[in-house]
């Protein structure tokens, strides 16, 4: 039998110190579930560092968020990495559903045996940019039925140039690796944000300018190309529909 789609809990891991933008985050991922904000318990990382597979008890599917400050490739500085990276792979073991944005996109590749690198110049992608759907995107579930190339959201200092062994690419940029698949299981991670739109770009950028722009100036450029992502926006919906409800 079907489960209903407001019955369905899921449990965000959120990688957010400021109020604000962790509220905003997980609005953004209800609105464009079409979930409601109470379907979502909070993992966050910064308060429970420390945590294991118990913690996915009741729940019908694992969100990761994207990170304000936080570096997955310094495990020492952020204790919690160790915990993502051991929870996102017992999910894979036990084929539990997952959804993962921007951060957790980088824990994945590293809990599954891939690299992350450090951008080491200023010529790192942000803002809205265009991206590229590989062989296997034009078949998956959650892409097939995209426009080729698509606009979504991009802001990260780290990057992906090769996946694990057992994912599927789905698609890139000629900067790095953007999305991909587990082979055979319901697990999904984009370096882009799904869960952001212009509206959100705007207001993040604007909050964390001094980490990711060098001047007003070029926040105004960024800003001034900034445009709707309606195809990144609709995959979590797609998520909730073709994955956890079946309708796929």
């Amino acid at each position: 039998m079907e489960k209903a789609r407001n019955k369905l809990k899921i449990l965000l891991m959120q990688i957010r110190k400021d109020r604000q933008v962790a509220a905003e985050e997980l609005t953004s991922f209800a609105r464009h579930a079409n979930l409601d904000d109470a379907q979502f318990d909070i993992l966050n990382v910064f308060k429970t560092p420390y945590f294991d597979h118990s913690i996915l008890k009741g729940y019908d599917a694992l969100w990761v968020g994207g990170a304000s400050e936080a570096n997955v490739l310094y495990p020492q500085k952020y204790p919690f990495i160790e915990s993502a990276k051991k929870l996102l792979s017992r999910c894979c073991d036990i084929d539990f559903p997952v959804f993962a944005s921007c951060f957790g996109f980088q824990l994945a590749v590293l809990a599954l045996g891939g690299e992350v690198v450090d951008s080491f110049d200023d010529d790192f992608e942000m803002g809205t940019i265009p991206i590229n759907i590989a062989v296997q995107g034009k078949k998956d579930l959650l892409m097939r039925d995209i426009e080729n190339p698509f606009l979504a959201v991009s802001v990260h200092k780290q990057k992906v140039l090769k996946l694990p062994e057992n994912c599927e690419l789905l698609a890139e940029t000629n900067v790095c690796v953007h999305a991909f698949k587990v082979k055979g299981k319901p697990f999904w991670a984009f370096q882009f944000h799904p869960e952001v739109d212009r509206d959100i770009l705007v207001e993040r950028l604007t909050i964390y300018k001094q980490k990711y722009t060098q001047n007003d100036a070029q926040l105004d450029q960024v800003l001034a190309h900034a445009v709707e992502t309606p195809d990144a926006n609709a995959l979590m919906n797609k998520f909730v529909d073709r994955v956890l409800l079946g309708r796929g």
